[in-house]
């Protein structure tokens, strides 16, 4: 996968065009707004459209108090300047009967009027005591249906969305763009393709809706079809397609059409440079990151707090955590997922002290702990082998802060307690769940097991788990893990022919390294690489480098019932340890190399890896499923603790 070159002109693009905003915090056209006089003699308050201008900039400020003086001083008042106040106490929730006192006192109201109202019954009680003052309106127009659909399909009530929508007596873009959102958003989407088609006019909104709708169910082809097909786009289109890429897993070509997005005259927004960042993560493109970063730093959105925050979550899951770090304390006005990005990368990197540390300073800034800051706050307490203080939080967090636990806080505190060897008590936690344990909960114990070797409890684990999932491959797996581990060869076989018997695939473990912002892949025993003899003559010599300083290969991880000397042949040629001999080729000594791998670690590589950096005097960063490891001096930031 080659990213070099993909976003070299974005900063050059963005420098080039004169981005204002005016707030500071947005990639949108500046809004200039005519500085209003103070004062009108009575002789201006006699011109009705000319205040009504003045009332409408008023209201447009947020100012509702001048906007009132102005109409108390009016001689003469059109129903547009009632409807103008109307709408400005609508805006706000609560004030209901303030604004049905005005609409009683409107000497001629018309259909705006009506529908100011019926927005308003709406937003205060619901869609049903909107019907009902929908249903007896004296005036409707194509507004008021529409608000009526938008409404049913806002709550998933597409059915009375779908009566309404054919009973109106005219249609347009809203109310096509209503139905085909509506129809995406509750999981529709032949109803929201044949609703689209359908579409005697579309608007901008009503294709973006589709090519949401596409991209959601993974129907990229279709989503790139209509895009290609638009004669217009705006951000928001633009915005689709980048996340509609990430969500599926193409987020290479997310960010090529960001590259395009810019060259178009676009400006991005936090949501595009999110969507960006979440795919620089999922790929572990550090240099591409840092790109974008740059971009960030020559945009409006230099202090803008969710484009802060991708960032911090970008370089934490790239394995930057000192970057991320300095990048939280930079961000001005910090929010709960600030919070949660950065207590969940010191988790990640296993810095579980310095995770609680600011866990607690959260607390002291005044900002409530959310489900997802507990998942984060176990996780810490998991790699950091705080057994005790993660059940104190488990507590807690129901006791005192009201929150329920979920199946992701039950799979930490299984793990948690399973790591330390109380199986016992984490198999009594899974059945104490007020809810149906999900399959990964189970795997989580499996897992369990095979590292403290506890067949009957592993067998109890794998039962359930293939119960609830019988296309699990990682039930299959770790029970052969678990019996390979003790030579019952015989059991191993059994499980692989059960595994063939029900189309059960086993994720094939592969790693990954960027250099030069080119990603190169490896599975255990690559044949493909181009420069694999370079690699293998390295891994030979790093492997007698190891041997004299004391190394052991653990052939409790080579999983095949054969000579002990090809399973140390399999064990060298694992994916990381691939990955970890070409990044010594490439990497420039002084440089982490980083690794990336899309399973767990094993056994053996992790005792390899921390030989390594003491033989080579490199540090090396490896990325899996579970958590960050830094090998450095021969030691690992997990103290051997995964």
């Amino acid at each position: 996968m080659y990213y070099s070159g993909l976003v070299r002109n974005f900063v050059l693009t963005l420098s080039k065009r004169h981005v204002s905003s005016s707030s500071g915090l947005g990639c949108g056209s500046t809004m200039l707004v005519t500085p209003l006089p103070s004062q009108f003699n009575q002789s201006m308050f006699n011109n009705v459209v000319a205040s009504n201008k003045l009332i409408a900039n008023y209201l447009r400020l947020g100012d509702m108090d001048s906007a009132l003086q102005v109409f108390d001083k009016m001689t003469v008042k059109s129903t547009v300047t009632w409807n103008s106040i109307l709408a400005g106490y609508a805006k706000n929730l609560g004030n209901f009967e303030v604004v049905r006192q005005v609409f009683d006192k409107i000497p001629e109201p018309n259909s705006v009027s009506y529908n100011i109202m019926l927005a308003c019954y709406l937003n205060n009680f619901g869609i049903h005591r909107a019907r009902a003052y929908f249903d007896v309106m004296p005036v409707k127009d194509t507004a008021s249906w529409n608000t009526m659909i938008s409404g049913y399909a806002q709550i998933g009530l597409m059915g009375e969305a779908r009566m309404m929508f054919l009973a109106m007596p005219e249609k347009n873009t809203v109310s096509w763009s209503a139905m085909v959102s509506g129809y995406v958003a509750c999981g529709d989407l032949d109803s929201a393709v044949e609703c689209f088609y359908a579409a005697t006019v579309k608007s901008v909104i009503t294709w973006t809706a589709m090519i949401t709708g596409y991209m959601k169910f993974g129907r990229v082809e279709s989503a790139e079809k209509l895009f290609q097909e638009m004669s217009q786009k705006t951000l928001v289109t633009w915005n689709a397609m980048i996340a509609g890429y990430v969500d599926n897993s193409r987020a290479e070509d997310g960010l090529k059409l960001l590259k395009t997005m810019l060259e178009t005259g676009a400006k991005p927004n936090a949501v595009s440079l999110t969507s960006v960042l979440l795919g620089c993560s999922n790929l572990s493109a550090l240099q591409l990151g840092r790109q974008v970063h740059q971009l960030v730093c020559k945009s409006p959105l230099s202090s803008d707090t969710t484009a802060g925050t991708s960032l911090v979550s970008m370089y934490s899951k790239c394995g930057e955590l000192k970057d991320a770090s300095k990048l939280f304390v930079q961000i001005q006005r910090k929010d709960l997922l600030s919070w949660n990005a950065m207590i969940s990368g010191y988790a990640q990197h296993g810095a579980g002290e310095k995770a609680l540390e600011l866990f607690d300073a959260m607390k002291n800034d005044g900002m409530k702990p959310d489900w997802i800051t507990f998942v984060a706050v176990f996780l810490a307490c998991n790699h950091a082998g705080f057994v005790d203080l993660g059940v104190q939080y488990f507590d807690a967090m129901i006791r005192d802060y009201g929150i329920e636990a979920r199946p992701e806080h039950y799979a930490c505190m299984v793990d948690l307690l399973g790591r330390r060897g109380r199986l016992s008590e984490a198999k009594d936690l899974i059945k104490s769940m007020p809810f149906k344990p999900h399959p990964a909960i189970f795997g989580t114990l499996l897992g369990a097991c095979r590292i403290h070797k506890n067949l009957d409890l592993a067998e109890f684990a794998a039962k359930n788990l293939l119960a609830l999932d019988p296309s699990s491959a990682t039930g299959y797996v770790q029970l052969a893990n678990i019996y390979a581990a003790q030579n019952r060869w015989e059991h191993v076989a059994r499980i692989r022919r059960s595994m063939k018997d029900n189309n059960v695939v086993k994720t094939p473990g592969y790693s990954w390294i960027e250099i030069k912002s080119v990603v190169h892949e490896f599975r255990s025993s690559d044949r493909l690489h181009p420069e694999l003899v370079s690699i293998h003559k390295k891994l030979n010599e790093l492997e007698k480098k190891m041997k004299m300083a004391g190394y052991i290969p653990d052939l409790e991880f080579a999983l095949h019932d054969v000579e002990e000397e090809l399973k140390e042949q399999l064990l060298l040629w694992h994916s990381e340890k691939l990955a970890i001999a070409f990044g010594h080729l490439k990497v420039p000594l002084g440089v982490p190399i980083r690794v990336f791998k899309n399973l767990r670690v094993c056994g053996d590589c992790h005792t390899a890896i921390k030989y390594i950096s003491a033989i080579e005097g490199r540090e090396i960063i490896v990325r899996d499923t579970t958590r960050f490891h830094h090998f450095k001096d021969g030691s690992c930031s997990c103290s051997d603790y995964w």
